[in-house]
């Protein structure tokens, strides 16, 4: 497998495309949060319950005014949480996304990014710095089945979380718990042992597979491929949660 080259400096750019905002509380990051939804992914996850987000330009155009404009209404809400970038991929704007950081950190805001990991090359030394939790989506341990999965390749993924450990930037580990795809114990518990060597996960989020996205990619005219795949019952995510925990992780 071929590892990214890893970029020295990304560039500040002024302008880029958001999908959408939300707000939510103790899922995306500590706290109340805005979260803001960047357009562009290069991945292509079976389950991806976003499908209209991976057309960057399917986004609309903004800058970083524009959207501060709009953060700025949700500021007292804020003050107890922060703002998650998310996409799509947020780091295919990498640029536009460093320039949304420092605004954040300029206006005390908690920040976080909520990433696959194939991109990480692309953060550089001051956009690390000026993220305060990484929420990293880890699809597989085995690297054909994530190949499969996303159409992408694992250990970029797994090379990041690496940098992020060793700049001990905290990180929530997700895991989205598939059916028949990512529930196999043995690739579980090397994702765990994995995630327990690092020193930086603070809490593993596993996540039950759902069909909600699904008339997304009907209406999209793409084809999708998990239809008749069920959500994991109450007893396979207990089964998953308890090998992280296992591995001193907390999980839930």
């Amino acid at each position: 497998m071929t590892t990214l080259p890893l970029l020295r400096e990304t560039p500040e750019k002024n302008k880029g495309w958001i999908h959408s905002y939300e707000t939510s509380a103790g899922q995306d990051g500590p706290g109340w949060r805005l979260v803001v939804f960047l357009s562009g992914c290069l991945l292509r996850c079976q389950y991806c319950h976003n499908p209209d987000t991976w057309n960057m330009y399917s986004g609309r155009e903004m800058t970083v005014d524009q959207v501060w404009s709009k953060v700025r209404r949700y500021r007292p809400l804020l003050k107890k949480g922060g703002i998650t970038f998310t996409g799509g991929e947020p780091l295919v704007q990498a640029a536009f996304l460093k320039s949304l950081l420092r605004r954040a950190k300029e206006e005390g805001l908690h920040t976080a990014v909520d990433t696959a990991g194939f991109l990480g090359d692309r953060v550089d030394l001051e956009m690390m710095q000026n993220i305060d939790l990484v929420l990293l989506d880890i699809k597989s341990w085995d690297p054909e089945v994530y190949l499969r999965l996303t159409e992408k390749e694992l250990e970029p993924t797994l090379s990041f979380a690496r940098r992020l450990a060793e700049n001990r930037r905290p990180v929530w580990l997700r895991y989205v718990l598939v059916p028949g795809i990512t529930d196999v114990l043995e690739h579980i518990d090397g994702l765990a042992r994995f995630a327990a060597s690092l020193g930086n996960i603070e809490r593993v989020d596993v996540l039950p597979f759902h069909q909600m996205g699904k008339s997304k990619w009907r209406d999209l005219g793409l084809e999708y491929k998990l239809e008749s795949v069920k959500p994991p019952s109450r007893e396979e995510l207990d089964r998953a949660i308890a090998i992280f925990s296992r591995h001193g992780l907390l999980a839930c």
